[in-house]
């Protein structure tokens, strides 16, 4: 849904000399199906996404609600089964983007440019099952061009949740347009997130209130030389 971020990616991994593989056979990780208590299921769609990651170096996620999915819930998904070995080894070698570039490889500085105040939201995975606050901002950081501005109350929930925005719909509408204004305070001119899925939900509300903010990943940004 956003091959711009997916394409952003490679180019930044390529640039500083790794060899990337998409493997198209991929799709879903399993964590509709597993937040929502079809653990079997869950575990169908999952095995395939390990029996073909499995002769990976590294895996480097732009998601950090997949990045979990991988690093911490597979563990417990498969604990107990044929599979739960394989569970375990990929979570050692499973890296969220920004957590990649800066604490696997060292890089905080891509050369990258682009002239914008920004503020940055926090996806839940991210920051509360993988821990990642400080790698995206020390990205951002070296960005020419870029004042990053902190949202009040940057550690609230978009509303998205996945599942949840289908299932109690006024709830994350009203958490997210919380988040709307408090994005809006800042006067930035972009929110940036290493998260697709709540920029989605963030843009939508954005664009229904007519708001000139937009939204973009953080691998857009680093990929804008």
């Amino acid at each position: 849904m956003f091959p711009k971020v997916g394409i952003s990616m490679v180019q930044i991994l390529e640039r500083l000399g790794h060899t990337v593989e998409c493997p198209e056979e991929l799709a879903c990780c399993g964590q509709p199906a597993f937040n929502s208590g079809y653990w079997e299921e869950s575990r169908c769609v999952a095995a395939r996404g390990l029996d073909r990651l499995k002769g990976a170096e590294v895996v480097v996620i732009a998601s950090g609600s997949c990045g979990a999915m991988l690093k911490i819930f597979y563990s417990e998904l498969f604990a107990g089964t044929k599979h739960a070995e394989a569970a375990g080894a990929i979570a050692k070698r499973c890296y969220e983007f920004s957590e990649f570039l800066v604490t696997e490889l060292g890089v905080t500085d891509l050369g990258a440019h682009f002239p914008a105040k920004v503020t940055f939201h926090d996806g839940c995975h991210g920051l509360r099952e993988l821990g990642n606050k400080k790698p995206a901002r020390e990205l951002l950081g070296k960005v020419r061009g870029l004042e990053l501005v902190e949202m009040k109350d940057g550690e609230v929930c978009c509303g998205f949740g996945g599942t949840f925005a289908a299932k109690f719909p006024m709830i994350s509408t009203a958490m997210g347009e919380v988040k709307c204004a408090a994005a809006l305070e800042t006067g930035a001119e972009y929110i940036v997130s290493n998260d697709s899925s709540c920029l989605m939900q963030l843009q939508g509300l954005l664009e229904r209130q007519g708001s000139k903010l937009k939204t973009i990943h953080l691998a857009e940004v680093l990929a804008r030389s």
